[in-house]
C-alpha cells in the first residue's frame, strides 16, 4: 500500500517537471523567434552593436560574443545565440577595456579578467570600439533622452526608423540611432554635428532640449525627407553602405528636401530669413536655411545687421539657438560636378605599389609618445585601385584591413627617429583614425609617401606634390570673398611655408608662417578655427575633423615659431627683421628715448632672462607694456640676444673685414667699403643692421636728455655686435661710423628720413601731451569713423594702431556692421573736409594714423563705396600712355587749406602729368611751364567749395606742402565727369606706382594688429576726440625744436 502511494507521488512530480520543462522550452522558442526576427530587421528588437566569434583564454573553443547596449553577452556558439541560451552577460558599468597586443585585448571587471583574441588586428580594433561604446553607454544617463522622446516622432530614428534613438544632430535638429550617427559623422561637421543624448550632458541645455521638442524629427523629415521614394527609404537593418549613400543624398545634396517657394532667389531668401527669425516659426527658418538663405546675410538694419542679431532683438531664444548651431553648416548642393564639390566627385589617378611595411594599431588621438619598435607589426601592404590593403604576409588572400584613398584626409611625415623605426609616416582618415607606418629605408618610405599622396590628392592639387612635405591634406577653409560658406582646400606644409590650392583658382602664393602678422585660434572647443593673417591675406581653417585638425594646428604653430638661434630662423616681420628685434626697438622708441643711460644701464638679470626666453619662444605673442617691463630690462634683453647670436650680426666670415674697414683714413673710401660689405650680408642680417642703426640714430638725437651720444652708443654696441671682450676699439668705431653716416651707408632718401622724423615727432608729441594732461599712457588712439555718411547712428569708435592701413580700417568698420562685400563693391575710406567741401579717397595701403594727426576740427573719416573706382580701373586698363595732358580751368590759393579765400577767378591752363611731376603751361603752344610740382608730394581731393563759384561741378582741390612746410592750394575743374575720373585715376596711378586697387583684396575682418606707426610702436592719447585733435593741432603749429635738426 505504501509502495503504491509513493509510486503515485513520483508520477505526479514527473508530470510537473515535464510541464515545467515544456513551458521553459516554449518560452525559449519564442525568444529564438524574436532573436531571428531582429536578424531579419523586425522593428522592436534590440540589435547588437557588434556580434561574432572570439577566443577566450581558458576555453578550448571560440565563444560567440554580442555587444548589446551597455552589456556584453557570451554564448557557447552561434546556434545557442539564436536560441537565446547564454553563458553569462557582463554589465559594462563595472567593466574596462584595454589593448594587450596586436590581436588581443582584456575586458576587466571586479570579479574577473576576460582575455579575448580576435582573428585580425582590424577585428580587434572594431571590438575595442564597440566595447568602449558599451562602457560609455553604461555610464550615461537617460534623463535627456526621456525628455526628448516625449515628442512622439523623436522616439524613432529620423533616418531608418529604429526605436529609441539615443543620438542627435544638433544643427539638423533630428534624433537618430547609433548606426545612422556613425554615418552622420562621416558627412563631417559642416553637414551634421552629432551628439549623444545620454553622454554629452553638457551640450543639452534647456534651450536645446526645447528646440528639439519644437522641431525634432517631425519638422525635420517634413523638410529633409519630403520626397523620399519608398525604394530608397532606409530600414533599421540597412547596411552601412546603403545608409551612407542615403544620408549623402538626404543631407549633403538635399535630394529629398521640400523646396521653398523662394528657392533660387538669393535676395528674397535672405529677406524671408530675416523676417522668419523674428517669429516663432522655426520650421520656416529651417526650410529657408536648407534652401540656401545666408545665415550671415545683411538685414538692412545697422542696429541688428544679421539674422542672429534680429532674433536676439526680438527675444526669440529658440531661433537664436538654431542659428548658432548652423553657423558653419554647408548649404546642400545637387550640382556635384561644380568645382566647389567635395573630393568624392573627383576621379583620382590609378596608383599601384606594394611591399612590406611595419604598422601599429590605429589610434583615435594624436601620438604624443614614442612608439617602440616592438609595437610595430610587419605587414604586406598593397596600394591598388584607390585602396591601401595590409595583409598578414605576402601569401595571405584576405586583408587584415584596408584604407580607402577617398577617406584619407591627411598624410604626415614625422622627423626621422621619432618612433621605433627610423622613418615613419602617418595616415589620417575621415573616420577620425590615425594609422602609423614605419620603415628603416628612407628611399622606400619616401616612395610609399609619394604613392599614397598621388592616390588621394586630386589633379587640381597635384602641384603640391612637386616638393617634399611634412604634412599634406584637405581642410575646410574660408578666405577672400567667400566667407558665407566653408570650402575644401588642399594644403601642404614644408618647413615654414604653407602652400594651398583652392577650388576657384590656381596654386596660391605660399604663406610664410614665420612672417605671419597673426596666428590665433578662435571659437569654442567644438568649433575651433585657426586664423592665419599675412599682409593683405587672411585665411580661416576650420576644425571640422578634430584629429587631423589638431595635427595641423600643432605642426603650423611649430613651423611659425622660431626654429633656432640664428637670425634667419627667427619669426620675421615684413621687412625680414626678426620680430624679437622689432618688439624691443619699438618699446624703447616708445618709452625709453629720453631715459637717462638707455642701453648703458643694465636691467635685472632674472627679469631680463625671463623676458628673453619668452621672446625667443614666441616673440609674436609677447606684447611689451609700459609699467610691466622696465626699459632697462628690455634693452638688456635686446643686447643679450644680439650678443648670443651663433654667427653674430655681421657674420663670422665678414667680421674681420668690417673691423679692417674702420681703419681706412679716407672717409669717402671708408663709407664706400661699408656699403660694399653691407651688400654681402645675408638679407635678414642686412635688414636687421639697418633697423638697429636707424634706431640708434634716433636715440642719439635725444642725447641731451638720455646722455647717450654716438660715441657712448658705440662703446656699448661695438662689443655686443662684434662679440668681442671690449678690448678691440675697432668694433666701437664701426658702430660709430655707421650711425654718423647712416643716411649714406644705408641709402636713406629724403622721403624715408621725413617719415622717420614724423614717427618720432608723433610719439614725443603724445608723450608730452600725456604728461601735461596727467593721463595714463595705455590703450590705443581712438577715432570716430562713420559708415556711408556722418550721422550719430552710423559712427564707430575705432582703436587705430599705427600700422593700420586704410584697407584694414575699412574692413574693420564693415565687419562691425556685418556689411557683406559683393564682387564689384569698392569700399574705401575717405578723408572728408567739410569746410572745403572736398573729400579724398585714401589709398588702400596708406597708413591711417598720420592722416588723423593732420585732420582739422572740420574733417572726419567715412567709409563708403567708391562709385567711380570701376570706371577708373577700366580707363587705366585701356590707356596707352602713362602720362595725361589736357586743358583744365585753374584757380590758385596760397593760404592754408581751409583758411581764407583766394582772389581772382578760374582760367584755362594746359597741364601735363607724368610719373615725376605735374606741369602747368599758360597755353598748349607754350614751351616752358609756368609751374611744376613733384607729383608724389600732392594731395588731391575731389570737389571744389561752392563759394568759389566753380565753372563746372567736376572739380578737385590740390594741396602741395613745400620743403619749408608751407602749404599751397589750388583748384582744377574739368568739362565732363569722365574727364575728371581720368585725371584722378592718373594721379593715383603715378603716385602709387601703378597699384591703384589691391589685386587680391583681403575681404575679411581680423583682429586689430598691434599698435605700430611704421616700424615704431605708438603710445596712444586719452581723453575725448576733440581734446586729442586740439592737442595734435597745437603741436602741429609748433614742431618740437628737439627734432628740427634731425
Amino acid at each position: 500500500m505504501v509502495g503504491s502511494v509513493e509510486c503515485c507521488v513520483c508520477v505526479l512530480e514527473r508530470k510537473e517537471w515535464m510541464q515545467a520543462l515544456q513551458q521553459a522550452m516554449a518560452e525559449q522558442r519564442a525568444r529564438a523567434r524574436l532573436s531571428s526576427a531582429y536578424l531579419l530587421g523586425v522593428p522592436g528588437s534590440e540589435q547588437p552593436d557588434r556580434a561574432g566569434s572570439l577566443e577566450l583564454r581558458g576555453f578550448k573553443n571560440k565563444l560567440y560574443v554580442a555587444v548589446v547596449g551597455d552589456k556584453v553577452q557570451l554564448y557557447k556558439n552561434l546556434e545557442e545565440y539564436h536560441l537565446g541560451i547564454g553563458i553569462t552577460f557582463i554589465d559594462m558599468s563595472v567593466g574596462n577595456v584595454k589593448e594587450v597586443d596586436r590581436r588581443s585585448f582584456d575586458l576587466t571587471t571586479p570579479y574577473r579578467i576576460f582575455s579575448f583574441s580576435a582573428d585580425s588586428e582590424l577585428e580587434k580594433e572594431q571590438w575595442l570600439e564597440a566595447m568602449q561604446g558599451a562602457v560609455a553607454e553604461a555610464l550615461s544617463t537617460s534623463e535627456v533622452a526621456e525628455r526628448i522622446w516625449a515628442a512622439a516622432p523623436n522616439r524613432f530614428c529620423a533616418d531608418c526608423g529604429a526605436p529609441q534613438p539615443d543620438w542627435a544632430s544638433i544643427n539638423l535638429c533630428v534624433v537618430i540611432c547609433k548606426r545612422c550617427a556613425g554615418e552622420h559623422r562621416g558627412l563631417g561637421a559642416g553637414v551634421s554635428k552629432v551628439r549623444s543624448l545620454k553622454m554629452d550632458r553638457k551640450v543639452w541645455t534647456e534651450t536645446l532640449i526645447e528646440l528639439f521638442l519644437q522641431l525634432g524629427n517631425g519638422a525635420g523629415n517634413r523638410f529633409w525627407a519630403a520626397n523620399v521614394p519608398p525604394s530608397e527609404a532606409l530600414q533599421p537593418s540597412s547596411s552601412p553602405s546603403t545608409r551612407r549613400c542615403h544620408l549623402e543624398a538626404k543631407y549633403r545634396e538635399g535630394k529629398y528636401r521640400c523646396y521653398h517657394p523662394l528657392f533660387g532667389n538669393q535676395e528674397e531668401l535672405d529677406k524671408a530669413l530675416c523676417a522668419a527669425v523674428t517669429t516663432t516659426d522655426l520650421a520656416e527658418t529651417q526650410a529657408l536655411l536648407g534652401c540656401g538663405a545666408g545665415i550671415s546675410c545683411f538685414s538692412g538694419d545697422p542696429e541688428a545687421p544679421t539674422p542672429l542679431a534680429l532674433a536676439e532683438q526680438a527675444g526669440q531664444t529658440l531661433q537664436m539657438e538654431f542659428l548658432r548651431n548652423n553657423r558653419t553648416t554647408e548649404v546642400p548642393r545637387l550640382d556635384s560636378m561644380k568645382p566647389l564639390e567635395k573630393h568624392y566627385s573627383v576621379i583620382l589617378p590609378t596608383v599601384s605599389h606594394s611591399g612590406f611595411l611595419y604598422k601599429t594599431a590605429s589610434a583615435g588621438k594624436l601620438l604624443q609618445d614614442r612608439r617602440a619598435r616592438e609595437e610595430f607589426s610587419r605587414r604586406w601592404c598593397v596600394l591598388s585601385d584607390g585602396v591601401l590593403s595590409y595583409y598578414e604576409n605576402e601569401r595571405a588572400v584576405t586583408p587584415n584591413g584596408e584604407i580607402r584613398a577617398s577617406e584619407i584626409v591627411c598624410l604626415a611625415v614625422p622627423l626621422p627617429d621619432t618612433h621605433g623605426f627610423e622613418h615613419t609616416f602617418e595616415v589620417y582618415t575621415e573616420g577620425e583614425r590615425l594609422y602609423l607606418f614605419g620603415l628603416e629605408s628612407m628611399e622606400q618610405a619616401h616612395e610609399w609617401v609619394k604613392c599614397i599622396a598621388k592616390a588621394f590628392v586630386p589633379p587640381l592639387a597635384e602641384d603640391l606634390l612637386a616638393r617634399d612635405f611634412e604634412r599634406l591634406g584637405r581642410l575646410p577653409y574660408k578666405a577672400g570673398l567667400s566667407l558665407q560658406r566653408a570650402q575644401e582646400g588642399w594644403f601642404s606644409l614644408s618647413g615654414s611655408e604653407l602652400r594651398a590650392v583652392f577650388p576657384e583658382g590656381p596654386c596660391e602664393e605660399p604663406l610664410q608662417l614665420r612672417k605671419l602678422q597673426e596666428l590665433s585660434i578662435q571659437g569654442d572647443s567644438e568649433n575651433q578655427v585657426l586664423v592665419l593673417v599675412e599682409r593683405r591675406r587672411t585665411l580661416y581653417i576650420q576644425g571640422e575633423r578634430r584629429l587631423d585638425f589638431m595635427g595641423w594646428l600643432g605642426a603650423i604653430q611649430k613651423a611659425a615659431a622660431s626654429m633656432g638661434d640664428t637670425l634667419s630662423e627667427q619669426q620675421l616681420g615684413d621687412s625680414d627683421i626678426p620680430v624679437i628685434v622689432y618688439r624691443c626697438v619699438d618699446y624703447i622708441t616708445q618709452c625709453g628715448l629720453t631715459s637717462e643711460g638707455i642701453y648703458r644701464k643694465c636691467g635685472q638679470t632674472s627679469k631680463t632672462q625671463r623676458l628673453l626666453e619668452s621672446l625667443r619662444q614666441d616673440a609674436r605673442s609677447v606684447h611689451l607694456k609700459e609699467g610691466e617691463q622696465h626699459v632697462d630690462d628690455v634693452s638688456s634683453a635686446l643686447k643679450r640676444f644680439l650678443r648670443d647670436l651663433p654667427d653674430g650680426l655681421f657674420t663670422r666670415a665678414q667680421r674681420l673685414a668690417w673691423l679692417e674697414a674702420s681703419e681706412i683714413e679716407d672717409e669717402e673710401e671708408k663709407v664706400s667699403r661699408y656699403r660694399e660689405l653691407l651688400v654681402r650680408l645675408p638679407p635678414v642680417n642686412r635688414a636687421t643692421v639697418k633697423a638697429l642703426i636707424s634706431h640708434l640714430y634716433c636715440v642719439q638725437c635725444f642725447s641731451d636728455t638720455n646722455q647717450m651720444n654716438v660715441h657712448n652708443l658705440a662703446i656699448v654696441f661695438g662689443p655686443t655686435l662684434f662679440q668681442t671682450d671690449g678690448q678691440d676699439y675697432k668694433a666701437g668705431r664701426v658702430v660709430e661710423d655707421l650711425i654718423n653716416h647712416y643716411v649714406v651707408v644705408f641709402s636713406v632718401d629724403e622721403e624715408e628720413l621725413r617719415k622717420q622724423r614724423e614717427e618720432i615727432t608723433a610719439i614725443v608729441k603724445m608723450r608730452v601731451a600725456g604728461t601735461a594732461s596727467g593721463t595714463q599712457h595705455a590703450g590705443d588712439f581712438i577715432c570716430t569713423v562713420y559708415l556711408e555718411e556722418k550721422k550719430a547712428e552710423t559712427e564707430q569708435h575705432v582703436k587705430i594702431p599705427a600700422s593700420m592701413t586704410a584697407e584694414e580700417l575699412t574692413l574693420e568698420i564693415l565687419d562691425r556692421r556685418n556689411v557683406g562685400i559683393r564682387e564689384k563693391d569698392y569700399w574705401t575710406c575717405f578723408e572728408v573736409n567739410e569746410r572745403e567741401e572736398a573729400e579724398r579717397p585714401l589709398h588702400f595701403a596708406e597708413k591711417v594714423l598720420p592722416i588723423l594727426h593732420g585732420l582739422g576740427t572740420d574733417s572726419h573719416l567715412v567709409v563708403k563705396k567708391h562709385q567711380a573706382m570701376e570706371a577708373m580701373l577700366l580707363y587705366l586698363a585701356s590707356r596707352v600712355s602713362d602720362t595725361k595732358h589736357g586743358m583744365m580751368k585753374f584757380r590758385e590759393d596760397r593760404s592754408l587749406l581751409g583758411l581764407g579765400l583766394p582772389s581772382g577767378g578760374f582760367h584755362d591752363r594746359y597741364f601735363i602729368l607724368n610719373s615725376s611731376c605735374l606741369r602747368l603751361y599758360k597755353e598748349v603752344r607754350s614751351h616752358r611751364p609756368e609751374k611744376e610740382w613733384p607729383v608724389k608730394s600732392l594731395r588731391v581731393y575731389l570737389g571744389v567749395k561752392k563759394k568759389l563759384r566753380p565753372p563746372t561741378c567736376w572739380g578737385f582741390t590740390v594741396v602741395h606742402e613745400t620743403e619749408k612746410h608751407e602749404k599751397q592750394q589750388w583748384y582744377l575743374c574739368c568739362d565732363t565727369q569722365m574727364e575728371l575720373r581720368e585725371w584722378f585715376a592718373t594721379f593715383l596711378f603715378v603716385q602709387h606706382d601703378g597699384l591703384v586697387w589691391p589685386s587680391e583684396p583681403s575681404r575679411v575682418s581680423r583682429a586689430v594688429p598691434e599698435v605700430r606707426l611704421g616700424s615704431v610702436s605708438l603710445i596712444p592719447l586719452r581723453g575725448s576726440e576733440n581734446e586729442m585733435r586740439r592737442s595734435v593741432a597745437a603741436f602741429t603749429a609748433d614742431p618740437l625744436s628737439l627734432l628740427r635738426n634731425v
